[in-house]
């Protein structure tokens, strides 16, 4: 979860901004504020890449800096990242999922630091586009990647070379190690769907 300033220079939270179209079904906005952007494209079928992405429990096996992944409720896991010598456990919660298309995630922290969301398209040549938004604010999670000011653009390079390993991870896969096919929508899976099993980790994160 993230914080902005409000005029009065108090940290107000944000959650990702959403919006009812009148048809009973919330929709996702873009990020409009400062925010880390990157996109990669993988030479695999939108299905391939948003069923891996989303198996959670196999980040430590291509990212730098994730070193446990556990889910603790359906919607909610814990990210243990780590940067030489230091350790950083935070629990992130999913609170809009649409399978082959769309995550959105925020932070737990008491001191929010980040949301963010990420998103599959569909490339002329078959493959898929991911592209990963997060939004930061240089406390908590953020400051165990740098100490200095720079933080948004030491994370932009962060995130693109984390997308580039899943990029050479998937691909050298050529297929998907597991999948959950369930809808989230406002932090709650919908009754329309299972609920995924406890020995994976279905949600994303954004971490």
């Amino acid at each position: 979860m993230m914080a902005h300033e409000d005029d009065g220079g108090q940290a107000v939270p944000n959650t990702p901004d959403m919006r009812s179209d009148g048809d009973g079904v919330t929709r996702r906005r873009p990020l409009r504020e400062r925010h880390v952007e990157e996109t990669v494209e993988v030479a695999v079928p939108v299905r391939t890449a948003y069923n891996q992405w989303t198996q959670f429990k196999t980040f430590p096996r291509f990212s730098t800096v994730v070193r446990d992944v556990e889910q603790i409720r359906p919607t909610v896991t814990a990210w243990t990242i780590g940067y030489g010598p230091l350790r950083h456990r935070f629990a992130v919660e999913i609170v809009e999922q649409d399978p082959d298309a769309y995550l959105a995630w925020r932070g737990l922290e008491q001191h929010p630091t980040h949301q963010g969301e990420v998103e599959f398209r569909p490339t002329e040549s078959g493959g898929t586009a991911i592209t990963v938004r997060m939004l930061l604010q240089p406390a908590g999670a953020a400051k165990i990647l740098t100490r200095s000011s720079r933080v948004v653009g030491l994370t932009t390079r962060l995130v693109r070379a984390e997308l580039v390993s899943f990029k050479h991870f998937i691909e050298g896969l050529g297929q998907e190690g597991g999948a959950w096919r369930g809808t989230i929508r406002n932090g709650r899976v919908q009754h329309d769907t299972p609920e995924p099993p406890r020995s994976r980790v279905a949600q994303w994160p954004v971490g």
